[in-house]
């Protein structure tokens, strides 16, 4: 038994140093990695965005307006709305593809997790029927994200605001 792995390990040693195909250098292609629109996703992005809220603003950032169809050297800027059934982002890019500011609104997501306690601390007997997540982003400002809730508790209703960071708002 001990001989047999002794061969075994020999065979394998043998094969790997004697194949030239690891010996010799190998040059791999360039690559070259963009980074359009990075801003935009650090300040909007939130670990617990839902996921068509996180999709949406991925595709919004990855977006190149110059390869668009609708690309023509005249125009300053360029207005695009993306759709998704929950809600939609209107994204302003410039000539140069940089993205300058956007208005997001979506319905009926899943809420964060500080939303979500913050509501059940201040609110326990009242349940959410509708949410509305919105986000504006400017590249000059602080990005605006915030919940517009309407809490039910019997007959009773309720409209509240609060942020992303489960604090309440005017």
């Amino acid at each position: 038994m001990k001989k047999t792995k002794w061969v075994l390990l020999a065979a394998i040693f043998f094969a790997v140093f004697t194949n030239k195909s690891y010996s010799q250098e190998q040059t791999l292609p360039e690559v070259t990695v963009f980074a359009r629109n990075y801003k935009y996703l650090r300040d909007v992005n939130s670990k617990d965005a839902a996921q068509p809220v996180k999709l949406l603003e991925r595709k919004v950032a990855s977006y190149d307006v110059k390869s668009s169809e609708f690309y023509q050297d005249d125009y300053d800027n360029y207005f695009i709305t993306f759709y998704l059934p929950s809600g939609y982002i209107l994204a302003v890019y410039d000539q140069n593809g940089k993205l300058l500011r956007t208005a997001e609104r979506f319905k009926n997501i899943a809420l964060p997790g500080a939303v979500k306690d913050a509501i059940a601390k201040r609110y326990p007997n009242w349940a959410i029927s509708k949410d509305i997540y919105r986000v504006k982003y400017d590249e000059d400002t602080d990005s605006k994200m915030d919940y517009k809730l309407v809490l039910m508790n019997g007959d009773k209703r309720l409209r509240i605001k609060i942020n992303d960071k489960g604090e309440f708002t005017d």
